[in-house]
Parts: structure tokens; sequence; C-alpha cells
């Protein structure tokens, strides 16, 4: 046999090799995609027990399990507006057992506020589907005179230096931040770790206003705690739409905040497919477009490949975004 020969004969041995390993990789997850899922599936909450966010994360958690037939558990890991949830599930191994729901609006936003330590959403997280719209509500407290955003503006004019201002979110702080520099007011921001810890010093007198998200604002709105003065969004939003938006009441600022579902980057495609699939059927239903309208949110469909390049186009915008909240003491 030849030099050549036996070089030929070698080289065909090897690439049969690579393709039997590739036939039986790809064998493999699609035999895992076609099982999903078997084991516990774990939904992990960027914020604390009781918040908004952990209201939307469980909602959707118990109706993903019921779907699915899987056992799903909820983990809660707040701080860093996220940041920690989102660098746990990026380090999870990507086989659909670790999800995150979080808002892309605040993924993206992150990115700006936490140079160098953040998570690259785009990078480093595939997202399944988004779920939710929703804007920032401004709050005051429930037993303030502060009827509507020209009555606060009056007040925090005249209170000068000493008036603040909580949130607990990346959005909060960038519309904060916002309405600060076009009312031409003079507020101090304190960063709190949770909205509830935000709105306890609301009611007590500690600060002048929050920048909260609908899901807990509206229940506490109901119950007399808080007053809700103005929305982010450009536009009324169906869910809130008694709520006037900041550009009505004649501030000229709008931010929208959304939500998504996320899992760690490399998981296969036929399992993110297959996880859509059910989110959006959860999305569909009735009870799920009552429970998002009672809490301030409009649903958000989309698939895989949509989500993604909503977070890409997303992240682009919060580097506009980026100096107004290092602005707010968040860096």
């Amino acid at each position: 046999m030849s030099h050549f020969s036996r070089l030929s004969r070698h080289f065909s041995i090897a690439l049969c090799a690579v393709l039997f390993g590739l036939q039986a990789s790809n064998a493999q997850t699609s035999n895992a995609a076609d099982n999903y899922p078997q084991d516990i599936v774990h939904f992990v909450s960027g914020y604390a027990v009781g918040s908004g966010a952990d209201i939307l994360t469980r909602y959707f958690a118990e109706r993903f399990g019921r779907m699915s037939g899987a056992t799903v558990v909820v983990e809660n890991k707040p701080g860093a507006t996220g940041n920690i949830a989102a660098g746990y599930i990026a380090r999870s191994k990507p086989n659909g057992y670790a999800v995150l729901i979080h808002a892309g609006s605040g993924l993206a936003g992150n990115m700006q506020l936490y140079e160098g330590s953040a998570v690259d959403a785009d990078q480093e997280l595939q997202l399944v589907a988004t779920i939710t719209k929703q804007g920032t509500l401004l709050v005051v407290p429930g037993k303030s005179r502060i009827q509507n955003l020209s009555d606060l503006v009056d007040t925090l004019q005249k209170k000068g230096a000493t008036a603040k201002y909580g949130t607990s979110s990346t959005s909060g702080t960038i519309v904060g931040e916002m309405f600060k520099k076009v009312a031409g007011v003079n507020v101090t921001l304190v960063n709190y770790r949770t909205n509830n810890d935000s709105l306890r010093d609301l009611t007590g007198d500690q600060i002048d206003y929050v920048l909260v998200d609908p899901l807990l604002a509206l229940g506490q709105a109901r119950k007399g705690n808080i007053k809700i003065i103005a929305l982010s969004t450009p536009e009324p939003m169906a869910s809130v739409p008694d709520v006037p938006t900041f550009r009505q009441a004649g501030v000229q600022l709008d931010l929208t905040g959304w939500w998504a579902i996320a899992v760690p980057k490399q998981t296969p495609r036929a399992i993110v497919d297959k996880m859509n699939g059910w989110i959006n059927q959860i999305l569909a239903t009735e009870e799920t477009h009552k429970f998002l309208i009672e809490n301030g949110a409009d649903a958000f469909t989309s698939s895989p490949d949509e989500a993604q390049a909503f977070l890409r186009k997303s992240i682009e915008d919060w580097r506009a975004y980026g100096d107004l909240a290092k602005l707010g003491g968040r860096n």
C-alpha cells in the first residue's frame, strides 16, 4: 500500500469517527428534547419573595408545570437589580432545567449599569419567549394631597435638595433620572433592595415618591396605601387605562419595560422551541389575560428568534440611557 493510500485510509477512518460522533451527539440532543422535561425545572426570580417579579415568576412556573407535566420549583436570588439571578442562569447547565424570568429591558439596562460585571445577555442567555410589556409607575403615599404630576413637581421644587425618591429596578432608575432632568427638579435617589422596602419607606414618609412596577403597585393602590400619579409608557395601557402617561401629564418622557423567559445560551434549540410553545399557549389563555390585566401588564408573544432580536435592540437602546443611570448613583 502506498504512503498516499495509507494517509487516505487514516483520513477516511478519522472522518467516519467524527461523523459518527456528530450523529450520536445529534441523536442524544434529539432524545433529550423529545423526553424533556424529565427532571425538576427551576424557575429563578431576581427579586425577593412577595415582589411583583416573584408573583409573575410563580404564576408562569405553576402554569408551565401544568402544561409540561414537570415538577417546577421557584428560587429567589435577589440583588444587583437581577444581575445575580441572571449570572446564576448563565452559568447553569444548558439543558432547560434552569429558567430565568426577568425584565428583558432590565437585562439590557444592567449591561450599562454594571459594566464589566453584568451578564452579557445576548451572548450568555437565550430568550425562550417574551411574556409581557408594562410601564413603570410613579406613586406617592395614599394620604398625600398630591393628585397629579403637576402637584408633585410643585412640591418637589419647594422642598429642594431635601426631596428623595426610591426604586429597586433598572427601569425605575432611568425613569426617575429622566423625570428629574425634564421636570427640572433636584431629587436624591435612594436605591432599595426590594420594591416592598421602598413602598414601606414611602408610606412611612421617609421618601417623597417611588418608581415601581405595576404588579406590586396596583395591589397597594387598591388598598389605599399608595396613589398612582403617572405611567412611563408612550401610550396608555389597556391594563391601567385610567392612569395618565407622563406625556399626557405634560412631562416629555417615556420608557416601556418588557419581561421574558431565558435559559443558558447553549440550551438545545429543540428544547427552547418546546418551551416557547408552552409559554405561548399559557399567554393565549383567558386566565393569563385576566391575570396580566389585573396586574398592570399586557401580553407580549414572540418566537425565540424574535425575542432575541428584541433583546439586541433593547441593548442598543439602553446605551443611550446608561449615563442617566450612572448619574442616578447605581454605579
